[in-house]
Formats: C-alpha cells, sequence, structure tokens
C-alpha cells in the first residue's frame, strides 16, 4: 500500500515536452529522459525551442499542411486564420495551446508542445522501461529546459523513481538559486551540468545570462558530493577558442583536481525546423555544424586533454 508521502508526490505537477526511451548519450546506461518545458536562459543555438516558454505552444509544421481549413473552425479563440491559399496563421498572442485545432488535423501539421502530466503518470511512463535500466546501469533523467524551474514536481518524481530502485539524475545549467538546488540534489543519484562560457560577459551575450551563480551552483554540486560530468556545448567562434578552453580547463581542475573532465557536445541544426514550426527566428542559420570526428573538434578536445582535463565527444 502507498503512504501519504507517495501519494502526495504522485500528485505533484509539471509541464512535460517529450518523454524519450533508450537513451544512451544523457547520464550513465540505458536512460529515459524526461524533458520538461521552461527554461530562464535563451541561448542562440538551442536545439529545443519548444522547451524554451513553460506555457504550452502550438507549432505548425507547413510541409504537412494540406489546407484544409478545419483547424480555424476548432480554434475556440479564433486564433487561426487562412489565408487565400488555405494556409493557417496563427496569432500566438491569444493562442492558448488547448489543442483542440490538433484534433482535426488529420496530416498532423500542427501539434502541441508540452503537456501538464502528474509526477505518478510520469513515473508509470519511466517504470515501464526498467527492464533495460539494470544490466546498464541506466535510468531516468530529467532535462529541459532547465528542469530547476519546475523543482517541486521533479523532486516528487525522483522521488518516486529512487523509491522503485531507477537510478535518478538531472540535466541542468545550473541557474537556479541555491536551495532549490540543494532541494533537489537530494533526490538526485548523478548530475549532467553544462557549462556554456567561462566568461561572464560572454556568458550573457551568448545565453541572456551572467554566469556567477551558475558557477557558484557548479561548486555546490562538488561539496555535496554528487556525481557529476559537466559538458558544454561546442559552438564555433563562442566557446571554442584558447582563451575560453584555458579558463574552463583551470575552473574544472579547481573543483576536481586530477579528476578534472568534461565531455563536449559538438554544435548542431537539428532543431532547426522546431523554430520555423514556432515562427521564430532561428538566429546560428549561417553556422555550420561540427562533425564529432573532425579535426576542429579533436583539436578542441586535445586542448583540454593537454591542461589535465580529460574530454570526451558526444556522438
Amino acid at each position: 500500500m502507498r503512504n501519504h508521502r507517495s501519494e502526495e508526490a504522485g500528485e505533484a505537477k509539471g509541464v512535460v515536452f517529450d518523454v524519450q526511451r533508450f537513451s544512451l548519450h544523457d547520464g550513465p546506461g540505458v536512460r529515459t529522459v524526461v524533458f520538461l518545458k521552461g527554461c530562464p536562459l535563451r541561448c542562440r543555438w538551442c536545439a529545443n525551442p519548444e522547451s524554451i516558454r513553460p506555457a504550452l505552444e502550438l507549432g505548425f509544421l507547413t510541409s504537412r499542411c494540406d489546407q484544409c481549413g478545419r483547424c480555424a473552425g476548432a480554434c475556440p479563440k479564433g486564433a487561426i486564420a487562412l489565408d487565400a491559399g488555405g494556409i493557417p496563421h496563427i496569432d500566438r498572442a491569444h493562442c492558448t495551446g488547448c489543442g483542440d485545432c490538433t484534433r482535426v488535423c488529420f496530416p498532423k501539421a500542427l501539434v502541441v508542445y508540452g503537456a501538464e502530466k502528474t509526477a505518478q503518470e510520469v513515473f508509470e511512463e519511466v517504470r515501464r522501461d526498467r527492464i533495460f535500466f539494470g544490466g546498464s546501469g541506466g535510468g531516468v533523467t530529467v532535462s529541459g529546459g532547465e528542469p530547476l524551474r519546475q523543482a517541486s514536481f521533479v523532486v516528487a518524481l525522483l522521488e518516486l523513481c529512487r523509491a522503485a530502485g531507477i537510478h535518478t539524475c538531472i540535466e541542468t545549467s545550473g541557474f537556479a538559486r541555491r536551495h532549490v538546488l540543494q532541494k533537489v540534489l537530494q533526490s538526485t543519484d548523478y548530475v549532467l551540468f553544462d557549462l556554456k562560457h567561462l566568461d561572464s560577459a560572454m556568458h550573457r551575450r551568448s545565453t541572456g545570462v551572467p554566469n556567477t551563480l551558475i558557477l557558484q551552483n557548479a561548486e555546490l554540486v562538488v561539496k555535496q558530493g554528487v556525481p557529476v560530468l559537466f559538458r558544454s556545448p561546442l559552438i564555433p567562434t563562442v566557446n571554442d577558442t584558447l582563451e575560453n578552453i584555458e579558463m574552463t580547463a583551470r575552473f574544472l581542475r579547481s573543483l576536481l583536481g586530477d579528476q578534472a573532465a568534461i565531455e563536449l557536445l559538438p554544435y548542431h541544426r537539428m532543431g532547426m525546423a522546431k523554430y520555423e514550426a514556432l515562427a521564430r527566428p532561428y538566429l546560428l542559420k549561417g553556422l555550420q555544424p561540427l562533425l564529432p570526428t573532425s579535426l576542429h573538434v579533436k583539436s578542441v578536445q586535445a586542448a583540454y586533454e593537454e591542461r589535465g582535463v580529460r574530454c570526451s565527444i558526444s556522438l
């Protein structure tokens, strides 16, 4: 029989935009990754634009649209209008993301990013994959967006997973109040901690926020003794300079000494279509993606290792 505490945890609600199964790149072993909406950063290279805003959002995939016009009639807010060719145009100031239009869109050109779910509902999805966790050392990873923006929901979900013997992990930018991070760490077995740039002014220019709080929270994670892997998106012309590599290596060595390590996430453009679906500009359109095996990525890896930091590359 479930106790009162587990029942309360299960009732906590969060806004989830995806649950991805059989991931091999988001923590140890085979993992189920829960993606939450809402992020305080505005990274210019973000591959999940649907994760940034906390509210439900409507996406329009133009290539799938058959110009049937049913969506306009289904919208209770009158937020969809058709042009002369029958192409829908969404008034995003009035769209609530209710999803009524998606139910009459048979080609699936309209999609709602996000759904409100209870921790128990998400746990049930995660628990179905438990058979794949044990042998690989895997488990659940809560990502985003920024999971610390929905800390109460994350704690509730991780507590349910821990009670079921499922390894827990969060992926975070570290941009949150100290007490919020401490609260979530109590239910976390492993942390993936993103470092975007060590220069605070450049960090603000690239993400919209300074990095002082982030670096303080990186120190907190290490002091709390929770196993952590620092990771960095590798963005050409942004954080791939020797100056930033030197600063990052020095910071990691100050935290971890001889155990200092970092994983590089080479820049890609796989999220571009979602920007179009949300009618947002993609700011790095002219920037070429980096192949994990490219000479440039390998040179950055070598630069870190020359500075005493073990460096891996996410494939």
